[in-house]
């Protein structure tokens, strides 16, 4: 059987995510692939087999974790690495407890960039046109606030988008 790509994110409120697909809709070319989110667990293969033991530690994890709140404050860049722009999410000791988790067994440990709590609303432009579209937005504040109550599974389809595996609600067991 062939290993299917997951992925482990953060679905934030409806008000965040219309926030952030006011920009995506405009300059993120992977907008309607996947709807706003906070990755928790960049994306990684498993057979059948394996994602029954992650399903099985993201239902461990998600009891151990009560509902947690979230704020973001302005927007950041990655840049020179990509050419990312994102929502800053301000750092939780939640969020970087969740990541560390989703590196251990039996999570594969695939982790290539260190962690850092975002929604993406812009990628793969030209180095000018990000260098346009980040000097605007960083001028702008936010002020968003959200309860964080659960993490999703996601798998990837054929055609790049992601859709939902299973939703693990924090607190519950």
């Amino acid at each position: 059987m062939t290993p299917v790509t997951y992925g482990i994110a953060i679905f934030p409120s409806k008000e965040i995510q219309d926030e952030a697909n006011s920009y995506r809709k405009r300059y993120d070319p992977r907008y309607s692939l996947i709807p706003p989110h906070i990755t928790l667990k960049e994306r990684f293969e498993a057979t059948q087999d394996e994602i029954k033991e992650i399903e099985k530690a993201c239902s461990e994890l998600a009891k151990k974790v009560e509902p947690f709140d979230i704020h973001i404050g302005r927007v950041s860049s990655f840049s020179p690495t990509t050419e990312t722009i994102y929502l800053r999410v301000d750092d939780h000791e939640q969020l970087t407890y969740l990541n560390e988790k989703m590196h251990e067994e039996p999570f594969p440990d695939n982790r290539e960039f260190k962690f850092v709590p975002h929604i993406t609303i812009s990628q793969e432009l030209s180095e000018d046109e990000h260098s346009d579209v980040f000097g605007s937005l960083k001028m702008l504040s936010f002020d968003l606030h959200d309860t964080v109550d659960r993490f999703q599974l996601l798998y990837q389809l054929e055609d790049g988008s992601w859709t939902v595996h299973e939703t693990f609600k924090f607190g519950e067991g």
